[in-house]
Parts: C-alpha cells; structure tokens; sequence
C-alpha cells in the first residue's frame, strides 16, 4: 500500500481529493490537513509515503505549498511529492522541480476530475518518477521557442514534440505510441535532443523530466 496524506485548505476539495485516493486499492489516505503547519503535525505521527498539496495555502495563499514540500523533502528526500495548483504559470513548476524533479509530480486541479490522472501521479512519485501536466509543458515550451537564439531552436519540429512528451513523464514505448513511430526512432530522437542541449545523463536521475526542466530554467534565468 502507498501511505498518503493529503493538505489543502479547501474543505470540499480535500474530501474529493481523498474520496478519489480511497478508491485505489493501492493506496491509503493516512490523513488529511488544512494548512502547512497541521501536515507538519500530522506527520510527526503517521509516516507517509506520499504527500498531496496544494500550491497556495494559509497564511498569505502564496507558494506555501511549495515551501512546505521542500522542508518535507530535506527532512525526507525519499518522500513522493504531487503539488495541486489552479494556475498555469509555468513559473511555480519551475519553483518546484528546479532542484531536481525525481519523485514530483506537479498537476492543475482541472485534471481532478479523472480519478486516473491523480492515482498515477501518486504512484508514479512513489516510484520515484515524475509527472508535469502537459499543458504547464505547453506553456514552458512556447516560452522557450519565443527566445529563437536559444537551443530548442536546434530542435526539429519532430525532436520537439518527443521533448514535450518527455516532458509529461512518458516513457520511449507510450511515446513511440503518441507519435505512432517505433522505440528505436524515439531513442534516436531522444539521444539527439540531450546531444543538443549540452545535457548528461548523470544530470538527474530521471532525466525524462528533469532534463528538460534542468535546460529550461537555466535559460530563463
């Protein structure tokens, strides 16, 4: 079973969000809370394996969230992190994963109404995965390919759509099934993109996401 607790100020989301997780039979909802300070306390009680937030919780409704997963994750590297927010700005992802993105998942709450998309984020950062919503993997994109002198200019149009991909946590099989091609024209294509932006695979471990993430901030810095 995967150990979940769940903060989010919203009464009525925190209960959906936690009717959602009950529903797996791989996963237990621990506990629940309303603000940064209540999950502090909960935790010191009950060990999780993954936790669930939100972005913007009391008191300012800010980037609490975010503050709050990075003390959890230097306390406790190992913990899976999935961050909820309403808001597209690819800035708070970046704010959350730029310092590595191995076991984080960050998702809009419109994706709250597939029951599935919430479960697999879960499983997936218990597994020390990663999970961008494709569409803050839209909105970094686009604000890359703005700034033509930078290296996704180097990108063909096809080594860019894998890139996107990568992007959303998916492995060479379900992006060979995306782009109806086989694996070995996706691995070629993916060699190619880390040839291009000047990325190792010793980077990150996870390097699917965290390449891309690792690339994109650097440049916008």
């Amino acid at each position: 079973m995967i150990r979940v607790a769940v903060a989010e100020d919203d009464y009525l989301v925190r209960n959906g969000i936690e009717t959602v997780l009950s529903r797996s039979t791989r996963i237990e909802v621990c506990g629940t809370a309303g603000a940064p300070e209540e999950l502090l306390t909960l935790l010191e009680h009950v060990a999780v394996d993954v936790v669930v937030l939100d972005i913007r919780m009391p008191p300012t409704h800010t980037t609490e969230g975010i503050t709050l997963a990075r003390t959890l994750r230097e306390h406790r590297p190992e913990l899976g992190i999935v961050m909820l927010s309403q808001h597209h700005d690819p800035e708070y992802a970046l704010e959350l994963l730029g310092d590595g993105s191995e076991g984080k998942a960050y998702l809009l709450k419109e994706r709250l109404g597939d029951a599935d998309e919430l479960v697999k984020a879960v499983e997936e950062v218990h597994e020390g995965g990663s999970i961008l919503d494709p569409k803050i993997v839209d909105a970094l994109l686009t604000a890359k390919s703005r700034r033509s002198h930078g290296r996704l200019a180097g990108l063909t149009p096809r080594e860019m759509e894998v890139l996107a991909l990568m992007a959303t946590g998916k492995g060479n099989s379900a992006i060979a099934d995306a782009l109806v091609v086989g694996e070995r024209a996706v691995e070629k294509h993916s060699n190619a993109i880390f040839q291009k932006l000047g990325l190792r695979d010793a980077d990150d471990l996870n390097r699917r996401v965290a390449a891309v993430l690792f690339f994109l901030q650097r440049s916008h810095d």
